[in-house]
């Protein structure tokens, strides 16, 4: 079983676009089309490969949950990078900064940033393949 994708309600879907598809260089729009979503219409974009992707929804209202908070709600998402200093190089270019910033060790490295909805994302290289270094939790 592996995770296929993840549907997250947007405030721009231009600005989101630019934030994953300089993440995710090889990437692409799947799909999309339009529809309403409890009586408020909505666009809808598959981003992703062949085998996994992101789901955009616009017209998002309001704004996230604060992060620093203990309220319910999704803190982060991860995803493993073969490159990350490419992935930090690529989204420092489209304009985007670090929120927590890269941190490294023997056995793995990553960095957090926040796309333009708020949602917090988290990008990790693993330096090895043998899991109880990789989750190593001190």
């Amino acid at each position: 079983m592996h995770l296929e994708h993840l549907n997250l309600v947007v405030k721009d879907m231009p600005k989101t676009l630019d934030f994953y598809q300089a993440a995710f260089p090889h990437w692409q729009v799947r799909g999309g089309g339009k529809s309403d979503w409890y009586g408020h219409p909505r666009n809808w974009v598959h981003f992703g490969d062949d085998y996994q992707y992101l789901t955009f929804n616009d017209n998002g209202t309001g704004e996230n949950r604060d992060l620093k908070s203990h309220q319910v709600g999704m803190a982060h998402f991860a995803y493993v990078a073969e490159d990350i200093k490419g992935v930090i190089e690529r989204l420092k270019l489209a304009g985007f900064s670090e929120k927590i910033a890269y941190e490294s060790d023997e056995y793995r490295a990553n960095v957090y940033f926040e796309d333009p909805s708020g949602y917090e994302i988290e990008f990790v290289q693993y330096f090895n393949d043998i899991p109880h270094l990789r989750n190593q939790y001190q």
